[in-house]
């Protein structure tokens, strides 16, 4: 088999389980080899535990780690009984490659040798094709089968296939030699004057359908609609050559180029260029897979993003022109002129899966439209944080392949570099890294007035407990037949009151808002006001992006992803109906007033003064409205001072409930209508749940 060639990802379709099953054997097989003939480049044992990346493990870890992926894997989704080595598959299962780079982990391993881990990897070898020859396939493949593991386990090997060498080029050059599968370009000299190409505005669809043919990883799935303007881009990656004008005019040196990121990665590492150029006796030199080289100017730079993004800077100050790197909707728009995907595709349309090259080769070597490079050669750096798209769910297998990374921190990196197999050559792809991270990525530059952060919709995983408890109590599931609390008590008041009109409502201690907009069925307006900053981000965020995602403990450290979207809760038509606000209830704006209904859940025995609050609610409520409370009087003093607890007490030596308290101060101004019980659930953890019952009283104003 020549491992050089046609390493595309295999389709989930066909005709032939017993076809389907003899290409998943191929294409594991050729990963494996593929992977293996990396690790032959190392001449000696010893350079598998040097730390050439101080950001990473040895190597010796990522040749252990791809084969225990698969047992843990395997393992997790009971596709596999027994474990091969336990003490390898604790050992080889997390890496440290989101790591900062001022906070390095010196914890010591006592890593196995390579031998040792060379007999583990054939063990699992033979496993995976036991697995593959006994498992049940149905075509197409889909999410929940076996066989979906073992791409996961491939595409996953395909991915360090490339992670490591960016490794191995940073290891000294004694450790390595050259090996036939891994032979470089020799094709270099000067670099042509890059240029500005126009390409016009449109609207672009990202995300990738369940029903593809392909393998994806999770935050490939879903979709977003941007609107992109008209903009321009440089007809080439910038190249070493180019690059090189940047260095000399001191652009490491001057920090107004650089972001505050940038400052605080260039004062720790003291960068004066990129990292695979070498200096010597005056002339510059590039480190590729196995050699030293002239630097070769035709080719495309490689560089982190914050890098990128100072060069920017500095050629947006020299041309006096909007100058910045491309979004990952741009590069989408881009990614059009190149027609199919793969594996369909008749012949590979740039430096990319090995088809060329085992390095980058000119920049002016494959063009589409007048653009060269769309995909291959090197992966281009954008200014888009990662995130899910709409509709993003985590695979139970793997859940933390992509959360991590959507804290605004990890930028994607689009088109492939000349490594990239599989499924990172796909349009479809999206990897991402922190920004100060080296892979074999360089960038082209794009020329445009319109803001990145239009194109850009981050929604970050809410992590903090409190307010994920509230957003499962308001958004999740169901637990143990309990009616969600927000919808049966807006239910429980709709079916018990007679409304004149339907203007207004006022959702007064709304918490993270899921009553607000069950009121907004109901009313042209409605309000929803929280004393709580943080409860009521939560919904504003919902109506912003139509989508609030969060974490809820399971048991211990694990957590579960879970994802509250206005779309499936039939509440999309209903964002333009609410207002949430930030608020006391003791002391209202003026503007919220001339209310058909407030209604104040859990909010009673919260309340400093909860009298105040029935007093001034009052004069907000048209004649004819309503007033509903609810609660479960848990009354505490780290709330309201007892003098001024409505009930849970004793008057005149004989006991007041809340209802007796709340009757006495609204009688006068209100006609109890209704008094309800309404049953209530909380999740803690998976295994812990606070139930209670919250008593509803209906008061129509007189």
């Amino acid at each position: 088999m020549n491992l050089t060639r046609d390493h595309q990802t295999i389709l989930l379709t066909g005709e032939s389980v017993s076809k389907k099953r003899e290409e998943l054997h191929e294409y594991f097989e050729q990963t494996w080899r593929l992977y293996e003939s990396l690790f032959e480049v190392i001449n000696n044992d010893n350079a598998y535990y040097k730390k050439a990346e101080p950001l990473r493990h040895p190597l010796i870890f990522y040749y252990g780690h791809t084969a225990t992926f698969f047992i843990n894997k395997f393992k997790l989704g009971k596709i596999i009984e027994q474990r091969v080595n336990e003490d390898f598959e604790a050992m080889f299962a997390i890496g440290v490659d989101e790591m900062s780079w001022d906070d390095l982990n010196q914890e010591h391993y006592d890593w196995p040798s390579v031998r040792a881990v060379r007999q583990y990897r054939e063990e699992v070898r033979h496993l995976i094709h036991c697995v593959i020859d006994d498992m049940e396939i149905t075509l197409p493949i889909t999410q929940d089968q076996p066989a979906w593991a073992v791409l996961m386990g491939i595409e996953h090997e395909r991915i360090h296939l490339e992670t490591s060498s960016v490794i191995i080029r940073q290891l000294p050059i004694e450790d390595v030699s050259e090996h036939p599968l891994w032979a470089s370009c020799t094709d270099t000299g000067n670099a042509p004057n890059n240029s500005w190409v126009s390409v016009s505005g449109k609207s672009v669809v990202l995300g990738k359908s369940q029903a593809d043919a392909t393998y994806g990883w999770d935050n490939e799935f879903g979709q977003q609609n941007c609107r992109i303007c008209d903009f321009k881009v440089s007809k080439y990656l910038v190249s070493n050559q180019e690059y090189l004008e940047f260095v000399q005019q001191q652009g490491y040196l001057k920090r107004r180029f650089w972001s505050q990121e940038g400052q605080a990665w260039l004062d720790y590492t003291k960068a004066q260029m990129p990292r695979f150029w070498i200096e010597r006796s005056g002339k510059l030199w590039q480190r590729n897979l196995t050699e030293e080289i002239p630097l070769p100017m035709n080719w495309p730079v490689e560089v982190n993003q914050l890098e990128a993004k100072a060069f920017c800077n500095w050629k947006a100050e020299k041309e006096q022109k909007t100058v910045r790197l491309l979004t990952e909707a741009e590069w989408t728009l881009l990614r059009e002129n190149i027609d199919g995907d793969a594996p369909t595709w008749p012949e590979v349309p740039g430096n990319l899966q090995l088809a060329f090259y085992a390095s980058s080769c000119p920049v002016n070597r494959f063009e589409h439209a007048g653009i060269y490079d769309i995909a291959g050669n090197v992966w281009q750096h954008t200014e888009t944080p990662i995130d899910g798209y709409s509709g993003f769910e985590v695979h139970p297998l793997y859940d933390d392949f992509s959360t991590p990374t959507f804290d605004g921190k990890h930028n994607l990196i689009k088109g492939g570099s000349w490594i990239s197999t599989g499924n990172e050559a796909l349009s479809s792809s999206r990897y991402a890294f922190r920004r100060h991270f080296y892979q074999h990525a360089g960038f082209r530059y794009v020329q445009s007035e319109q803001n990145p952060q239009e194109m850009n919709s981050m929604n970050i995983y809410e992590t903090d407990e409190l307010i994920s408890q509230y957003l499962e109590f308001h958004y999740g599931a169901e637990y143990f037949h309990v009616p969600n609390f927000s919808v049966n008590g807006i239910e429980q008041v709709m079916q018990s009151i007679e409304l004149k009109q339907h203007s207004k409502a006022l959702d007064i201690g709304c918490s993270v808002g899921r009553a607000t907009f069950e009121l907004a069925k109901h009313f042209e307006h409605v309000d929803g006001i929280d004393f709580s900053a943080r409860f009521i981000q939560q919904a504003y965020a919902l109506t912003e992006h139509g989508e609030k995602r969060y974490t809820i403990r399971t048991e211990g450290d694990l957590v579960e992803f879970k994802c509250a979207s206005l779309q499936e809760l039939g509440y999309s038509h209903l964002a333009n109906k609410v207002n949430f606000m930030q608020g006391d209830a003791c002391n209202l704006k003026p503007q919220f007033s001339g209310y058909d209904l407030v209604y104040a859940s859990n909010l009673i025995d919260r309340l400093s003064d909860p009298r105040v609050f029935l007093d001034k609610i009052t004069e907000r409520i048209n004649q004819g409205g309503y007033l509903v409370i609810a609660s479960p009087y848990t009354w505490l003093e780290d709330y309201t001072d007892k003098s001024k607890w409505l009930g849970g007490i004793k008057v005149n030596g004989e006991n007041q409930t809340t209802l007796d308290g709340l009757t006495e101060a609204l009688i006068n101004s209100y006609e109890l209508i209704a008094v309800k019980e309404v049953p209530f659930v909380i999740r803690e953890t998976r295994r812990k749940f606070q139930h209670s019952l919250s008593e509803m009283s209906i008061w129509r104003k007189r």
